[in-house]
Order: C-alpha cells, then sequence, then structure tokens
C-alpha cells in the first residue's frame, strides 16, 4: 500500500499547551494477576486462523512439571492482560553447571503460540511480534520483565540448559497497568445476558488500551491515533468517566500541529510526544468532532475556548481538499483512511464526514459567539448541495463517487450520518444498502461503529443490535474476551499487513458496543 512520508515537516510546538497535557499525567493504575491453568494448543477448523486452546492443568499444578532442554509449556492468564510479566525459576537436579537459556511468547491469541513467529511475512517490522529470549546465569531466580507485554497466553521454552539439571515454574503473574479506574466505572444497564457479555468485553478492551494516553492496541501501535481517539472517548463517557485522559490526548495533539495548523493523525508518546508525519482529512476533522463530544461531555468552555483555533484548522485543512464544484477530490496518496480497504473510493465518505463535523462546528462556533460561524454555515450549504447534486444516483437511489460510480457500504453510511436525507429516505437507503450488499463492505469494528450509528440516527434500534449481534458477537463466538482491530466474517484471516501474526487482537477502535448498549440503553 502506499504510505506517506513527509520528511521535510516542520513541527509548530505549543510549549504551553503541551504543558497542559503534561499537568493532566496520571500515575497508571497496578493490579496483580496470577496465571490461572496450563493450557496446549490445538487444530480447529471451525474457529479463527485455525486454532483454540485446551486446558490440561489447573495453575496449581504447575509444581509437577519440570522443564528440561527442548520442553515448553504454555500459560493461560484466564483473559487478556496488560503489564510487566514476572515468574520464578527453580532449579532440579544437580547444580546448575550452565546458563538457563529461555524463550518466552506472548500471545493474544492461540494463533500466536500456534505459528511459529519465523513464519512472518508481512510488511509491518517483525518486531512487533511479541517473544523475548533470556540467558539466566543464576538459579533460583525471579525473571521480572522490564518490556511492557499485552496478551493472554504465554509459552515458555526451554531452549537449552544442561544435562545436569532442569528448572521448575512457579508464581507466573503479572503486574497489569491501565488508567482506567475499576470504582468510576458506570454500571451497566440491565439488559440480556448477550449484551451483558458484549458489554464486559468492550470495557475490557477500553480498560486495556487506557494507558498514559489513548492507546489504539497495547500490542500494537502503542500509540495515540485519532480516529481511535474519537471512538474511545464516546466511550468513556459511558464507562470509566476519564475525562481528563480525553483532554491530555486532545492538548496533545494540539501542542504538536504542522506549519500549516495540522495536527497529525497520530502522536508518538516515550520519550517525548512527537507527532508521527502522516496526515489524514478523515483523522484531522476527528479533532473537532472529539473537541465537541469533551464539551458536551464536560461543559469545559475553557477548553473549548482554547482548543477551537486549532479545530478550526483542520476544517481548513479539509477545505483545500474541495475542486470547484465543492467536492472531496481523491488524493493519489493515502489521504484518508475510512477502513482497511484499497479499492475503496473515498470520495463521498469524506464529503459525508465533512458535512457531519461541521455541523458539529457550527454547534460550537454558536456557543462561542464566534465570527467564523456565518462562514462554516455557507461552506456546509455549499458542500450539501455539491453532494445532492454530484453524488446522489437518483435512478439507483444511491451515493455513488463521481469519477467511477463506485457504491460502497460507507458512501451510504456517511451520508446518512451526515443527514443529507430526511430521516425515513435515509433509513430506506441504508436497507437498500443492505439488500445490495455492495461489493465494497466493511472490514474493520471502526468502519461498523458508523454503520451502528447510522442505524440508531434513523431510529431503527433492532437492526443496530443485529449488527452488535452478527458482527461483534460473532468475535465472541470466535473466543474473543477483547475485541480486535480486524474481523471480516467471510475471510477469518483477514489482515492488510500480509499475516494475522501481527494483528492487534485488543484494540481501541472495537470498543464501542458498551457505548451503544449504555448510551441508548440497547
Amino acid at each position: 500500500m502506499n504510505i506517506q512520508v513527509n520528511e521535510d515537516v516542520i513541527i509548530k510546538k505549543n510549549t504551553a499547551f503541551l504543558k497542559k497535557a503534561e499537568q493532566l499525567r496520571k500515575p497508571l493504575l497496578h493490579q496483580e494477576v496470577t496465571a490461572k491453568s496450563i493450557v496446549e494448543v490445538e487444530a480447529d477448523a471451525s474457529m479463527i486462523h485455525g486454532w483454540k486452546m485446551r486446558q490440561i492443568a489447573p495453575i496449581s499444578d504447575l509444581d509437577n512439571y519440570v522443564l528440561g532442554q527442548g520442553d515448553s509449556i504454555t500459560i493461560d492468564f484466564g483473559e487478556h492482560v496488560v503489564g510487566f510479566p514476572s515468574l520464578s525459576i527453580l532449579p532440579v537436579g544437580s547444580p546448575p553447571d550452565a546458563p538457563l537459556y529461555l524463550k518466552l511468547t506472548f500471545g493474544e491469541m492461540p494463533v500466536e503460540i500456534a505459528e511459529p513467529f519465523a513464519s512472518y511475512d508481512g510488511w509491518l517490522s517483525k518486531s512487533w511480534l511479541q517473544e523475548a529470549h533470556y540467558h539466566v546465569d543464576v538459579l533460583p531466580h525471579t525473571l521480572d520483565m522490564a518490556r511492557r507485554y499485552s496478551f493472554r497466553y504465554v509459552k515458555i521454552e526451554v531452549i537449552d540448559s544442561s544435562p545436569k539439571y532442569k528448572v521448575a515454574l512457579q508464581h507466573v503473574k503479572i503486574k497489569t497497568v491501565s488508567s482506567a479506574n475499576p470504582d468510576t466505572l458506570k454500571e451497566a444497564p440491565n439488559t440480556s445476558d448477550f449484551f451483558q457479555k458484549l458489554d464486559y468485553v468492550s470495557v475490557k478492551t477500553l480498560n486495556d488500551c487506557m494507558q498514559d494516553v489513548f492507546e489504539d492496541g497495547p500490542k500494537r501501535d502503542r500509540r495515540l491515533w485519532l480516529g481511535d481517539l474519537y471512538l474511545q472517548a464516546q466511550t468513556n463517557y459511558e464507562t470509566f468517566q476519564n475525562q481528563d485522559l480525553v483532554k491530555r490526548c486532545l492538548y496533545l495533539f494540539a501542542g504538536l500541529t504542522d506549519a500549516d495548523g495540522r495536527v497529525a493523525a497520530n502522536l508518538f508518546i516515550e520519550p517525548e510526544p512527537i507527532p508521527d508525519d502522516t496526515y489524514l482529512v478523515d483523522y484531522a476533522l476527528y479533532f473537532m468532532t472529539t473537541l465537541h463530544d469533551y464539551y458536551h461531555a464536560t461543559g469545559d468552555i475553557d477548553t473549548l475556548t482554547e482548543l477551537w483555533p486549532i479545530a478550526l484548522d483542520q476544517i481548513r485543512f479539509a477545505e483545500t481538499l474541495l475542486d470547484e464544484r465543492y467536492l472531496a477530490v481523491e488524493q493519489p496518496y493515502w489521504w484518508a483512511f475510512m477502513d482497511w480497504n484499497d479499492t475503496l473510493e473515498k470520495q463521498v465518505p469524506v464529503q459525508g464526514l465533512f458535512i457531519f463535523t461541521l455541523k458539529q462546528a457550527i454547534s460550537l462556533a454558536e456557543t462561542l459567539h464566534s465570527e467564523s460561524t456565518e462562514k462554516l454555515t455557507i461552506l456546509l450549504k455549499n458542500i450539501t448541495e455539491a453532494a445532492k447534486k454530484h453524488l446522489w444516483d437518483s435512478e439507483q437511489k444511491l451515493f455513488v463517487s463521481s469519477s467511477s460510480q463506485q457504491i460502497s457500504w460507507h458512501s451510504q453510511i456517511w451520508m446518512v450520518l451526515a443527514g443529507i436525507l430526511p430521516n425515513e429516505e435515509a433509513e430506506a437507503l441504508l436497507e437498500r444498502t443492505q439488500d445490495l450488499a455492495p461489493e465494497i463492505g466493511l472490514t474493520t469494528p471502526f468502519a461498523h461503529h458508523f454503520l451502528v450509528e447510522a442505524w440508531l440516527k434513523v431510529g431503527n434500534k433492532e437492526a443496530a443490535k443485529q449488527v452488535l449481534v452478527g458482527y461483534w458477537g460473532d468475535m465472541l463466538h470466535q473466543g474473543a474476551d477483547t475485541f480486535w482491530e480486524l474481523f471480516k466474517p467471510n475471510d477469518l484471516s483477514f489482515s492488510p499487513y500480509g499475516s494475522h501474526l501481527i494483528n492487534s487482537y485488543c484494540h481501541a477502535w472495537s470498543c464501542t458496543p458498551a457505548y451503544f448498549i449504555r448510551k441508548y440503553n440497547l
């Protein structure tokens, strides 16, 4: 795929904003979690990737396992965890006459334990694959791992020791880390057992992604992405209510714009906040939508006032991508994300998102009595009329791209969310698209979130619930204890990176069932 490389970007640091972000930084919360059982991986063609775990003993039987050269054991923590693992190692037999050489493989899913990482041939760096090698010179020894891991399963292999001794393991545990405080978690609504499970796994997903910032995934990429932040913040307001973490993330983005005022699509947080050199128009617009939601969740007029100029700059950035007809123009580079689908033409969904965002921007401008209100209103009128005139196919009664008349789910969803059509017509559009089942479909929980949002906007709760049951529910059926970055029910090994081994199986943008269940009382 095409990726952006912008080596000449000039970053304009706002030290006051970055200082505020740092002041909002809070110590992470810790919990000690012990391993639950001993398991082994086995083939199962009915499960995602063709693997599942089978319990063979409770963790209390760990003392019965003695490992020598070439031996291994797989430990299950019972659910997904994020933090710093540790274990105690005891020598068995003669005094150790050589160092112990261990390999540890961490997996969020059974496939990461079943398939050797040496087989990985994707285009993302294999350094994301979670494994560690240790030489232990002196035994007994407590191995405290300095690197943070995100996993449920850990496979411990003895690569080598000595013919004279073996080892036993004890106290396999982890010190978890999160900025989510369980004491502030709102009580879930009284709903069905299935939706309670859906809510629990969603909340767990958000919990494990809430770190020093709202990370996209604790395994990968371990950084702050604006699209993920938008959805995480919505779910946070209905769950953990850590409003300061949302505020911190907004100030981080605002403090690291480029010379033209654009916010980066994502930020690296360590050793200090650094913007990536990727700029996406949809993610830029999510700065405005996230600020809008933050203000309505908190009433924090001071933050709204201070960050309003940054949000307004993102509107100007998006406006530069309009042609003389006020249509968003496809760009020859990775200019918008929308979903992991290389064949998706993004003109129509970007146009819809722009309209959606402008409506929120006008609402905020009116709150602030901003002089930009009139200009934003005129721009909204122009791009709305352009969408109706150039992107609506009156014969098919669908929105299509202006260049190739491509029909996609994304286009219909975003035009519904933009409020282009009256409510009854918008609902009929979604039903028509569902019957059509366009070839350009949705591939991520991120995109499916907006489908649920669209059904709710037109007042069809049952259709929204069907998406939650059919899509996220299928992940539950496949064994998810946190929700995944990517999921295509008709292609269970789907990965845009060339290998499902590198996929993130605890990913921020998939946490929103809890938002829908709680906000809309599903």
